[in-house]
């Protein structure tokens, strides 16, 4: 579940960015002793994320780290945010007022359903903070709304075997060394967690087509 609205509460703050971004949050954990990973962009409408279980560093605080890129942008733009919950809604309230310098609210509106409220000028504040989820259900009846735009975003990540081969082309002198006594190997994609079988004679084939 704290994967699955981490992924929610990305998913949401980039429908609040400009759309050629594309953003990765890391959340490191203390107990559980696991890290949450998401990334995602309009552009590619997708988003993709996994949790880390094991060989998880230990932290003294709980750490959400942030990296945006964009078409323009040489190096990417990094923080760092130290978090008192896990609760991801909170996640994203905390960095949206961190990274916008404005208020934003999170709210699970029941079953699969999420919502978020962000602060444009001359926002209401105290409006804004008192919202409540049953507040946020009446919103299209009790103020006057307007569409601005419709961004889809599907859970995909594109990873297969033709983008994985050349990471062990590398290995193609000490085969081995990377299959062991093993004549099939599972490698595992590090954003998605996706597992593809990889045998011997799959390594030499690829070789071969190089």
């Amino acid at each position: 579940m704290m994967l699955k609205e981490h992924l929610v509460m990305l998913s949401l703050y980039l429908t609040t960015r400009p759309w050629a971004e594309t953003t990765g949050w890391t959340v490191n954990l203390r107990a559980p002793r696991v890290n949450l990973f998401a990334t995602g962009g309009c552009t590619q409408e997708a988003i993709t994320g996994r949790l880390f279980t094991e060989d998880v560093r230990e932290p003294d605080r709980n750490y959400l780290y942030a990296q945006t890129t964009t078409p323009h942008q040489k190096e990417p733009r990094l923080s760092t945010m130290e978090m008192d919950s896990r609760n991801p809604l909170l996640w994203f309230e905390d960095f949206y007022h961190q990274s916008e310098q404005r208020p934003g609210r999170a709210f699970h509106m029941g079953d699969d359903d999420y919502a978020v409220v962000v602060a444009q000028p001359d926002c209401d504040l105290e409006w804004l903070a008192a919202l409540d989820v049953d507040t946020v259900k009446q919103l299209e009846k009790t103020e006057e709304v307007k569409l601005l735009e419709v961004r889809k975003i599907r859970f995909f990540c594109g990873c297969d075997l033709l983008k994985i081969m050349p990471l062990l082309a590398s290995w193609r002198n000490r085969m081995d060394d990377l299959f062991g006594e093993l004549e099939v190997i599972q490698v595992q994609c590090p954003r998605c967690a996706a597992v593809y079988p990889v045998s011997r004679e799959m390594v030499s084939e690829f070789q071969e087509n190089e």
